[in-house]
């Protein structure tokens, strides 16, 4: 029994709100709509900056997308990122990462240009693909084992890549391991920071991308 209830008469306790309720709602409230402002005006910074590419000679604009994706992460602040919700095919909207940058970049050097660049997670089943697409039929993939570390953390390990076309495939070594913490994660986006500093911002796919 509260001591609200102690001291507020019979009469009026069926009668007057709660002031665990109203404190509640409120709460709820504004984390809603704290989210749905911050992750409107990170999208918005974001829109025009092809992936990334045109950030890199942007200072100033890299600077307030990083701001605005700390304020993302103080909205996920405590949220569990790592469970089967991570489990999808996500779709790049904008990245510091030179290398995926590098090769968005000169792929028109090489006859084609990069498509959807997309991370492929399978949490239950611990992998992830980094993928750089190719239209029509060109892709280059590289393969990690995952194990979540925590709360918000996965390790990775990469354990093969490949560059395919229509009717060939070339298979790459190995190179590397790391983490990733997602630091926001809903329905539909997801924020990254990783190891190395770098930032992450993608969507769900509409569809599946399988090897």
């Amino acid at each position: 029994m509260s001591m609200a209830t102690l001291l507020i008469p019979n009469s009026f306790t069926t009668k007057l709100p709660g002031p665990r309720y109203c404190h509640r709602r409120f709460t709820c409230s504004s984390a809603t709509t704290q989210s749905r402002s911050a992750k409107e005006h990170l999208l918005a910074l974001i829109a025009d900056q092809d992936r990334g590419l045109r950030t890199q000679s942007d200072p100033l604009k890299r600077a307030a997308i990083v701001e605005a994706i700390d304020a993302m992460a103080a909205v996920g602040s405590g949220s569990i990122t790592t469970g089967d919700s991570l489990s999808a095919t996500w779709r790049l909207l904008w990245t510091t990462e030179k290398e995926q940058l590098f090769i968005i970049e000169k792929a028109p050097l090489f006859g084609t240009r990069a498509g959807d660049v997309l991370q492929v997670i399978d949490v239950r089943n611990g992998t992830l693909n980094n993928v750089i697409t190719f239209p029509p039929d060109g892709v280059f993939f590289v393969r990690s084992s995952i194990e979540v570390a925590s709360p918000q953390r996965v390790n990775f390990r990469f354990t093969s890549a490949v560059l395919r076309g229509k009717n060939w495939e070339i298979p790459l070594p190995p190179f590397g391991q790391g983490w990733f913490d997602t630091v926001y994660l809903d329905d539909d986006l997801r924020v990254v920071k990783d190891i190395r500093g770098d930032y992450l911002v993608v969507d769900r796919a509409s569809y599946n991308w399988k090897e």
